[in-house]
């Protein structure tokens, strides 16, 4: 797809799962990052609030910090398009998905030299 024309279907692909979710609530109001109104700030002010809410009470806080950058570039494909039907999602969107999944090409221009994928 050419730019313009991917973008769009970006956002239609992006508005039908985000309906699924929020209207199944799917994710939980705690997650922060991705969703509208919940950024990595808020995340952060909330484990924060936690954090010491339990130190005050003398609990005894554990915390793992794990990477997770370009974590989707190695996701399988057919267990993404598993996970979003198994959560409920239609298949037409799901088949979408796929599709647009399917159909992604890549280029890199690094002085004048073209890659593509």
């Amino acid at each position: 797809m050419t730019l313009v024309p991917g973008k769009v279907m970006e956002q239609i692909i992006l508005s039908a799962i985000m309906w699924h979710v929020q209207d199944n609530q799917v994710i939980r109001p705690r997650q922060h990052g991705f969703m509208k109104g919940r950024f990595c700030l808020t995340n952060l002010i909330s484990f924060y609030d936690k954090v010491t809410y339990l130190v005050d009470e003398g609990k005894a806080v554990d915390v793992v910090y794990l990477d997770f950058s370009k974590a989707f570039d190695t996701v399988s494909h057919s267990i993404l398009l598993e996970k979003l039907a198994a959560h409920g999602l239609d298949r037409h969107t799901v088949h979408r998905v796929k599709n647009w999944l399917g159909g992604r090409a890549q280029r890199v221009v690094v002085n004048g030299v073209t890659c593509s994928s």
